[in-house]
Parts: C-alpha cells; sequence; structure tokens
C-alpha cells in the first residue's frame, strides 16, 4: 500500500475557520478556537489520549480513532507546536502536551529556525525541518516506513500542502462554532479543480464528518 498525505479530523467553523486570532500561552488555538474541538472533548478517544476514563463511544469517537490509523509519521507548523517566535531563545519549550505527546510517531515541525530533535515518551521525537514543506515530507515519508503520514496543523501549514496538490486524503470535521475572524482553512483553494470528491459523510450531535478523497479513493 502507497502512503498518503492526510488531513485527519481537521475542525473548522460554520465559517470558514480552523483557528480563532491571536494564539498565545493561554489561547493555544487562538482566540474562540477551543469551541471547533468540543466534537473531540466528550470522545473516549480523547479521555484515554490524556489517561482517563469514560468518554462516549459515538459517531465522533469513530472517527477520531479512525483518524490515527496506519499514521507512521506527523508533519505540524512550528505554531501548532507552540507560541515561541522567532529564533528559539533556549530548549526550554517541549510542546504543548506535556512529557507523553499523544503522536507515539516521529512528527516534523516546519519552522525557520534550527533546533535539535527532541526524544519524549511514548515514542513521540520532534525533528525540527528548516528546508520547507517538501522537505519535511520527505523525511516524514522515510520515517512512516510505508505508512501514512498525517497533517496536523496549523491552517497554513495544511494549506501549503494542499496548494502544492500534495495531500491526498481529508476528512474535515465542520462544527457549529462561529468564530468570526481567524485563519481560514479553504479561502481561495478550489478542491474540486483538484480533484478532491466527497466519499463518505455522516453527522453526529457535534459536528459533520466530511470525507474527502482525490479520485475515486
Amino acid at each position: 500500500m502507497n502512503s498518503k498525505l492526510k488531513v485527519m479530523a481537521f475542525a473548522v467553523s460554520v465559517d470558514g475557520f480552523g483557528a480563532g486570532p491571536h494564539q498565545t500561552l493561554q489561547d493555544p488555538l487562538g482566540q474562540g478556537g477551543l469551541a471547533l474541538h468540543e466534537w473531540f472533548f466528550h470522545t473516549r478517544c480523547f479521555a484515554q489520549m490524556h489517561a482517563g476514563d469514560g468518554g462516549d463511544e459515538d459517531i465522533d469517537d469513530a472517527w477520531a480513532w479512525r483518524s490515527f490509523e496506519n499514521v507512521g509519521a506527523w508533519i505540524m507548523g512550528r505554531h501548532m507546536f507552540g507560541p515561541v517566535r522567532g529564533p528559539w531563545p533556549d530548549e526550554s519549550w517541549r510542546g504543548w502536551w506535556g512529557d507523553d505527546p499523544p503522536y507515539h510517531v516521529p512528527v516534523f515541525v516546519l519552522t525557520h529556525h534550527p533546533r535539535p530533535s527532541l526524544q519524549m515518551k511514548g515514542g513521540t521525537e520532534f525533528h525540527f525541518i528548516t528546508g520547507g514543506i517538501l522537505e519535511a515530507l520527505k523525511r516524514a515519508r522515510e520515517a512512516a516506513r510505508g505508512k501514512d503520514v498525517r497533517i496536523g496543523g496549523g491552517v497554513a501549514t495544511v494549506r501549503q500542502y494542499l496548494q502544492a496538490g500534495l495531500v491526498d486524503e481529508m476528512h474535515l470535521v465542520q462544527t457549529p462554532a462561529l468564530l468570526g475572524r481567524g485563519e481560514a482553512l479553504l479561502h481561495g483553494i478550489d478542491l474540486l479543480a483538484m480533484g478532491f470528491q466527497r466519499i463518505e459523510h455522516q453527522t453526529s450531535a457535534y459536528a459533520q464528518h466530511v470525507l474527502l478523497k482525490k479520485g475515486r479513493g
């Protein structure tokens, strides 16, 4: 099976934003951005990722688990890794997720400023890539060893890979949140012209899940 580049479980507001404005340490998803992920917070998948019990086993939970299937490496932008801007002042920032991030595979972080790789608990290792999206994808595919590569975000990173025609599959979670402003995921991007087709969709009490693939899947 060929390795695919996927955007999975990516939440967008009803007005098309994938993050709110003004990311800070207190607002890692931007102002109002937390509301985009209410579909996920109630699931058993979320609870287990945070070493907890309970959580709902429903439509949202099933899609959440699907988003982790066959993933051998991740790519993310620097803003998803943390709020630090410019040259790294030191190596004290180690991500939003504590000592055991939820990835458990190599993660390639796009940045303009070099930094040594960071080994975390549970098999997650962050690699900081300064050579752009193609270098990150090459490194991620090598690390994935035939499995898929998942783009975690943020919006700018997803848009770069979409605009380069490199994304094979995309699972969007349209939530009822209304942000008004922020980072628009698909502004100026014609998914139909790129060859994407809707393969599957399902609605829960919290969101609509839409799976898009190029060609016939």
